[in-house]
């Protein structure tokens, strides 16, 4: 039984990674760099607080974190909604690893002209807090599952024409809208009411600032994304009209006969 077990599980990782290797394979290099980058520029902007006040909360992320959701909205529209969720969790990955390497490097202390060099800026710019990584990085996998998966639902609404313009920016701007509060909130829930107060010892905020900041932001990217969808939609058209990714559909296919 063990062994049984064993061998559907080295299975189901054998098929995780072939599939991630056709998805990645079929979705534009572009799309998949902004988003990567994106993510690694958001979550360094997310250490450093832009609001603070007794009714609101955010951080510098806020100015970037429309991008990701804007790259998640087109793939879960070409490539449907577990597509977009395997992004998300590459995007991560790659925050992971930046993050690693920005530590090892922010360690290393050498002497130049006979002294000590001070890196301290570097260093406080670049070196993660723990807590902000973790705080961040499950705000951004759990809010990216419920933009894609509430997206593509959306867009399941839409009988008549799903490709249309209407349904597109229909579907993202609750998405992005939904999406977005779920990760303002758990972020700045994780991060001003759980950690800073357990772990840095510093007077949590009011509960009413942390959702009012997550409201805030929510609104915020509504308001990026009515002004970038557009874009999106374009980009949908064109991957339409060009049969982008149909080496990744056919293998899907082939996989769901086998």
């Amino acid at each position: 039984m063990t062994s049984q077990s064993s061998l559907s599980f080295t299975s189901f990782v054998k098929n995780e990674i072939n599939d991630y290797k056709a998805l990645f394979s079929a979705i534009p290099s572009i799309t998949v760099t902004l988003f990567c980058v994106s993510v690694v520029v958001m979550n360094l902007m997310a250490s450093k607080a832009v609001i603070s006040t007794p009714y609101l909360t955010a951080t510098g992320g806020l100015l970037i974190s429309w991008a990701p959701f804007l790259c998640m909205d087109v793939v879960s529209k070409h490539f449907g909604p577990k597509a977009a969720t395997k992004l998300n969790i590459i995007g991560l990955l790659v925050n992971l690893a930046c993050v690693a390497l920005f530590e090892i490097v922010s360690l290393i202390q050498i002497d130049t002209t006979g002294a000590k060099a001070d890196y301290s800026a570097f260093n406080s710019v670049y070196r993660c807090t723990w807590f902000v990584l973790v705080a961040s990085s499950v705000a951004f996998v759990l809010s990216g599952v419920v933009n894609n998966f509430l997206n593509y639902g959306i867009g399941k609404l839409f009988k008549k024409n799903p490709d249309g313009k209407i349904a597109y920016m229909t579907r993202c701007y609750i998405s992005t809208f939904v999406g977005q509060y779920v990760d303002n909130a758990l972020f700045l829930a994780l991060l001003y009411l759980v950690f800073l107060p357990s772990v840095a010892n510093i007077h949590a905020s009011s509960p009413l600032a942390v959702f009012g900041g997550a409201l805030l932001g929510s609104i915020m990217e509504l308001i990026t994304e009515v002004i970038f969808s557009p874009l999106g939609y374009s980009v949908t058209l064109k991957w339409k009209a060009n049969s982008v990714g149909k080496e990744y559909f056919l293998y899907c296919e082939q996989h769901k006969s086998a």
